[in-house]
């Protein structure tokens, strides 16, 4: 496991982290895109460990503004210009030589499922394929505010864009079934907790409104999973992203009476299923590849 801190293009100093196994050669690499508030640490550190086991190099990093990295905490200035952000971090890792050869996938959770897809309408046939976990492709209608505040946010957010005034609900509450591993979030202390700032509201809504708009344009390999009581994110979205993608390989699981964190927030028997559903169907696509190479 790596830790470093390197300065973008925009000279913002951006922390990143890898898990690779000892000693081993691995099938491909995974690139992981956080959901908002959280980091790639704490809760993903168990994940990142057990797809690494599994022959896997892991790569992520902290977004301009959350985590780690460098930037005001919770803020998102440009949606377009986080996903650029981390196109620039994830092309410097694919470019190197001992990684070029190898099949790379996007693993995004929750807004990282939207930071995703947007990579792939940006970069069509840059990557192998794309494992979205509950993806932010629409918020889910209990969350977001009514429709003359959310007009009256927009226009605020011109005028006070970085003020924290958006509404919002326990999202811990609505997203962890499990009451032990919700109580762990307290201890995520680089977790950002506080009510959304204006123009970040702004840019998420915005953000799914346009990938709603453009399902039909995604087009490299997917798994997609959700849980069927998430009240976060709209998982019948996640079913018609399934139905209007033109890519020929798709998958899409829903587990029932789970929520939102699937992989943080369930009991470990559905964690430990969702992994296994992950580590599958990345072997399964390396070995279609290695198959046609």
């Amino acid at each position: 496991m790596e830790e470093s801190y390197e300065l973008n293009s925009r000279g913002v100093e951006i922390f990143t982290k890898s898990w690779l196994l000892a000693n081993s050669v691995i099938k491909a690499l995974v690139f992981f895109c956080h959901g908002y508030g959280d980091t790639c640490t704490f809760f993903f550190e168990g994940i990142a460990r057990r797809i690494a086991s599994s022959g896997y190099g892991v790569f992520a990093m902290d977004y301009p503004g959350f985590g780690l990295s460098e930037g005001l905490h919770g803020y998102i200035p440009s949606f377009d210009g986080l996903v650029n952000d981390v196109i620039e971090q994830f092309s410097k890792v694919k470019e190197n030589p001992h990684y070029k050869s190898l099949p790379s996938f996007l693993f995004g959770q929750s807004m990282g499922g939207a930071v995703a897809l947007k990579m792939n309408l940006k970069q069509p046939e840059a990557w192998d394929g794309a494992i979205l976990v509950a993806p932010m492709c629409k918020i889910a209608d209990d969350v977001i505010p009514p429709w003359l505040v959310v007009q009256l946010l927009i226009g605020l957010a011109k005028l006070l864009p970085k003020e924290k005034l958006v509404p919002r609900k326990d999202l811990a509450e609505m997203a962890f079934k499990d009451k032990k591993k919700k109580e762990q979030t307290s201890y995520n202390v680089i977790c950002y907790k506080d009510k959304p700032r204006l123009r970040t509201a702004v840019e998420l809504l915005q953000t799914t409104q346009e990938v709603e708009r453009r399902l039909e344009e995604i087009s490299l390999p997917l798994l997609i999973l959700h849980g069927e009581a998430d009240k976060v994110t709209d998982p019948s979205i996640s079913g018609a992203l399934y139905e209007k993608a033109k890519s020929s390989d798709k998958k899409l699981l829903l587990y029932e009476d789970a929520c939102h964190s699937l992989l943080e927030g369930e009991s470990n028997e559905m964690i430990f299923r969702v992994l296994g559903d992950i580590i599958s169907w990345l072997d399964e696509r390396c070995s279609i590849k290695n198959s046609n190479s």
